[in-house]
């Protein structure tokens, strides 16, 4: 058992990892583990089958289909998922636009889009960066002008991850282009499938498609769609950016990959290769690291569960909780030796078969995609002044 956790705590990490053990697909926990992505289908599908049980949004309050959780619950949850090699949700929807929806949107808005989030049967992105307005988002340029019951939206978004596949975009448009910069701003929900959007891909170094341009030429949004009042967007994406502000430590994702490490280890011993003594002392260090990172992730956790107040302590959270994906990234590396020099199947083509180990085949990619993770969600330099000047008071 995990130490720290109480003993319903710890009957409820049982619960949660018989269910992964009856309900998880072998053939999809086996693309999560090895880092291949698995496909819309198979995400929906676990979608629905967390949402059939309850637990598709914990996060959400029990009225619109959460659970009433306490945060050390939802580590825990989190934990299991992730070690268990679960698919990760679509996370624009649960995470970012249905919170945004449960707190500012109508009646009708609720009742509309929430049971489509929580089933699958909607999949969204995100329409906030623009080519001008990066993480300066005050400085959006798109436009919706007012037109009967209509918006008229022009201009384009920027990184939108998942665009290709999403049917909906939740967007900051700027519908007072006269007023201070955070207040002429509005936060629409637009149908992807409307006349006028189109889609361009961006491509990793690696040759991946993992973000997109999307443009917006005269496309007519009804004014039912935009959520909160007109102008005051920024106040919903504010709300929504700071949403999950305690759950940035990495710890499940840290977790999975030390997993992988040590599966990697056991079976390349097995095939007589020697790892030699750093790789054991290396790997006592990085799972010191993640033990310190998850002890101090449960005491803010407490803290926050028993109305305790929390400052700029979560951005420690992230800043090691990165890092450390990253350290275990390189381990990881190092442990596959030459293997992880060729480009990966996906990249090679359909159907073509890895040149060692099928356990070594995507160990490179991910190491790439996550040297973003010190980028993305607030640098670690910005990380470095929150803690010095709210923790460390300097």
């Amino acid at each position: 058992m995990r130490a720290g956790l109480s003993d319903s705590d710890q009957a409820f990490q049982l619960e949660v990892r018989r269910f992964l053990q009856e309900q998880l697909d072998p053939a999809v926990t086996r693309k999560v583990r090895l880092g291949y992505p698995v496909t819309k289908a198979e995400q929906d599908q676990w979608t629905r089958t967390l949402n059939a049980r309850g637990w598709a949004a914990p996060h959400w309050p029990v009225e619109v289909g959460g659970t009433d959780w306490s945060m050390i619950r939802r580590h825990i949850f989190e934990n299991e998922l992730r070690s268990a090699h679960a698919p990760e949700l679509q996370g624009f929807g649960f995470n970012m636009v249905g919170p945004a929806i449960i707190k500012y949107g109508s009646v009708e808005q609720k009742a509309h889009y929430l049971p489509l989030i929580l089933n699958a049967e909607i999949s969204w992105c995100q329409g906030y960066s623009e080519p001008q307005a990066g993480s300066d988002l005050a400085s959006v340029r798109t436009r919706a002008e007012s037109d009967g019951d209509d918006y008229v939206v022009t201009g384009s978004k920027i990184w939108t991850s998942a665009a290709e596949q999403a049917d909906h975009i939740f967007a900051l448009v700027r519908t007072d282009p006269s007023a201070k910069p955070q207040l002429g701003i509005s936060f629409l929900l637009i149908d992807m499938r409307t006349p006028g959007i189109t889609v361009e891909a961006l491509m990793a170094f690696n040759g991946k498609r993992l973000w997109n341009q999307v443009f917006f030429e005269g496309v007519r949004v009804p004014k039912q769609n935009r959520l909160g009042e007109e102008n005051q967007g920024w106040s919903v994406a504010k709300n929504l950016l700071g949403n999950e502000r305690l759950h940035v430590s990495r710890v499940a994702e840290n977790r999975r990959i030390l997993g992988r490490i040590k599966n990697v280890a056991e079976a390349e011993q097995a095939r007589n290769i020697d790892l030699g003594l750093g790789f054991n002392q290396e790997l006592a260090r990085l799972t010191i690291r993640l033990e310190a990172l998850d002890a101090t992730a449960q005491r803010l956790l407490s803290t926050f569960d028993q109305g305790g107040t929390i400052g700029g302590e979560p951005s420690m959270l992230k800043l090691k909780g990165s890092e450390l994906v990253q350290a275990m990234d390189r381990q990881l590396l190092e442990t596959i030796g030459y293997y992880g020099l060729p480009l990966d199947s996906i990249l090679r083509g359909e159907g073509a078969e890895p040149v060692g180990p099928d356990y070594t085949d995507m160990v490179a990619s991910g190491l790439f995609h996550h040297r973003g993770y010190t980028i993305a969600g607030g640098s670690s330099e910005v990380q470095h002044n929150i803690i010095a000047q709210t923790v460390l008071r300097l």
